[in-house]
């Protein structure tokens, strides 16, 4: 395990989605410093842009290439996975982090908050994945990975509303993960699928799902002492070291502290 694990993975490709911010950023910056190509994409580039450069300076050993995709368009996600295939030969190791929650209860929400929610959270998923599993095939990539960025509310129900819908998409995302292994084994690769499920991670993502009130999503994070985004990080970093014959199928990690 450790650092010396991750040598195989020098100089080959990442795709990492929802790179701008967050955890994205952080899994991003992990895998430069461990020598990969990744390629980040988000809908805006800028924060990429400068995270690049960061990167750069701090002289790690990989790069970190900027892409600009909104991910609930499958043309751009095509696109952008033909100009990987261009610029980069292809896609080695797929992390679909990129996932969001609007505050739509089952009883009253809205239709287009549910419908952004499965486009990004869930056929994102679905087509990055398909797309980066033929990537390796034509290649003859045997060792691939594919890593999904879960949640804790992926495996439970909390009893809050604005989060219900939410929790749908990422069960969908536990029962993904697991029918892409049971896929990868009848296909006879060695391509492994992973999730990584996270309770509270101090990230921008309360801020976004309670965008009319930012004291209820500070409060969120300040309740008890939360995962960061270097925990995720780590995590990733963890499961793609394990040795070729062990597969990691899910991380459920929570903060200490939290109770749910």
């Amino acid at each position: 395990g450790g650092a010396g694990a991750m040598e195989r993975w020098t100089g080959r490709v990442a795709l990492v989605t929802g790179a701008s911010v967050g955890i994205g950023a952080a899994v991003a910056r992990a895998l430069v410093q461990h020598g990969m190509k990744v390629v980040g994409c988000a809908r805006s580039v800028d924060k990429i842009e400068k995270l690049a450069a960061e990167c750069q300076s701090a002289g790690y050993p990989g790069t970190l290439i900027p892409y600009k995709c909104d991910l609930s368009n499958e043309e751009e996600i095509l696109s952008m996975f033909s100009a990987i295939k261009t610029l980069h030969q292809g896609v080695d190791v797929c992390i679909n982090n990129a996932g969001l929650a609007r505050p739509e209860p089952l009883l009253s929400g809205k239709t287009e908050g549910w419908r952004t929610m499965i486009d990004v959270n869930v056929m994102a998923v679905s087509i990055c994945t398909r797309e980066a599993y033929q990537s390796m095939k034509e290649r003859n990539i045997d060792d691939g990975h594919i890593i999904n960025i879960n949640s804790m509310n992926g495996h439970s129900v909390v009893p809050q509303s604005v989060v219900h819908f939410y929790s749908a998409t990422k069960y969908a995302v536990t029962a993904l993960t697991e029918g892409l292994r049971q896929e990868l084994r009848e296909a006879k690769t060695h391509i492994r699928a992973t999730c990584i499920s996270p309770g509270l991670v101090e990230t921008g993502f309360a801020f976004k799902l309670h965008d009319n009130d930012p004291e209820r999503a500070a409060a969120t994070y300040e309740s008890i002492r939360c995962l960061k985004a270097e925990d995720m990080a780590n995590a990733v970093i963890y499961v793609l070291s394990a040795p070729p014959h062990v597969q990691i199928a899910d991380i459920q990690m929570r903060p200490t502290e939290q109770i749910s």
